[in-house]
Formats: C-alpha cells, structure tokens, sequence
C-alpha cells in the first residue's frame, strides 16, 4: 500500500536541500537516509534520501542527484509516497494509519448513528475526521481522544463524544444560552456571597491521537 508520508516544501539554501512538511508519525523510519520514494507527479521521482536534519524546528532533506537551489526549488510541493505493508500497525496502539480509518461506521457513544468516514483532513494544529452523514451532509470530527474515545478496527466502528454543537448547530446555540444563563446565575450568586467567580484552574489537555500519513 502507499500512504502519503511527507510534502516538499520550498529550498532550503544553496546545495539542493529542501523543508518538508512531515505526514507520518515515524518520520525516523519513513524519511531516513537511504529511504527510496515514490512521488506525486510521479515524474519527479523516485526520489532517495541522501541525508535529513532538523533546522529551526523543520526537517530539511537532501537528496540524491539534487545538487543546487534550483533543482531543489523545482520539487517544490511534490508529495513524497512510501511502500506501506498494508498489515503493518503503528507501534503506539493510539496511532492509526489513515486506510486503517477509512470507511469506519462512527457512533456517538449512546449508540446514534453518525456516518461513515471517508476521509482524514491532516492540518497544521490538528487531524479531522471527515464522516459522510447518511442526509448527504458532512461532519469534521477533531480526532482526539476526547472526542474519539474509541476506535474498535474490529468492529469496524469508530465511537464519538461531540460536544453540543459539533454535529447539530441548533445543539449549540441552545447549550450558549443555557451556559450564559447559568453563568449569571453565578455571577448572582458570587456578588451576594462575596466570592469571585475566577477559576485559575486550566483545562486538562486530552491526549491528541497522531493519525499517520494519508
């Protein structure tokens, strides 16, 4: 199988090297030195990884036979495509490879029927799940575990806990108004008793579940 693990970025100096925006979770074993890919256009590869580093938080690869800026500015935007064993599992058992996602029926978890994935939007702060609803309509799913507690591939499902509003709009227009209410209510509450309504606590951060390359 071939998953999408890297996207050429622009040229990094004067010897051929370029930044790569990394889709994979395994950047070590996907975008080695050594590592032979294909590409999309296929017309600019394969492509092997002569060597890799990492520049102010990027990772900056050479590789073989791409010698200047030119050449490297040339790559720009080509996707970089490894050879994937269709059966292999990601070491972490909270990672997932976006085939292993695709065509997942998705409940909530009192057992409503969502849709069905058909797709993983891979963006900069976060991973969406893009579930096909059975009226023709689409739902993104932040691919968390806070919102996907579970994913059973045997099963063939995955389990959702949206908050109001993610699947229903009118599901968060009604949660606002009951929160600004409560709120006031507090507000009521405090300025009679004295206290403050300041909560220096920060929010738990949930897990995030690193999903591989598309």
């Amino acid at each position: 199988m071939q998953l999408v693990v890297a996207r050429i970025g622009r040229a990094h100096g004067i010897k051929g090297e370029v930044t790569v925006e990394v889709r994979t979770d395994e950047p070590e074993l996907r975008l080695g030195p050594g590592a032979v890919l294909a590409t999309e256009p296929a017309s600019a590869g394969p492509l092997t990884i002569e060597s890799g580093r990492v520049h102010s938080g990027r990772l900056l690869l050479r590789f073989d036979g791409v010698r200047d800026r030119d050449a490297a500015e040339a790559l720009r935007n080509t996707l970089l495509i490894a050879e994937v064993d269709p059966e292999e599992l990601p070491e972490d058992p909270e990672e997932f490879y976006d085939h292993q996602l695709i065509d997942l029926d998705v409940v909530t978890v009192d057992g409503t029927e969502v849709g069905r994935i058909s797709e993983i939007s891979h963006l900069p702060y976060q991973d969406l799940l893009v579930v096909k609803r059975p009226d023709g309509g689409e739902a993104l799913i932040p691919f968390v575990s806070e919102v996907v507690p579970e994913i059973d591939l045997e099963a063939q499902r995955a389990v959702i806990d949206p908050p109001p509003g993610l699947l229903d709009e009118a599901e968060a227009e009604i949660a606002g108004s009951r929160k600004g209410e409560t709120e006031g209510d507090r507000r009521g509450a405090a300025a009679d008793s004295g206290e403050t309504t300041g909560d220096d606590r920060k929010g738990d951060t949930a897990g995030g579940r690193e999903d591989e390359p598309s």
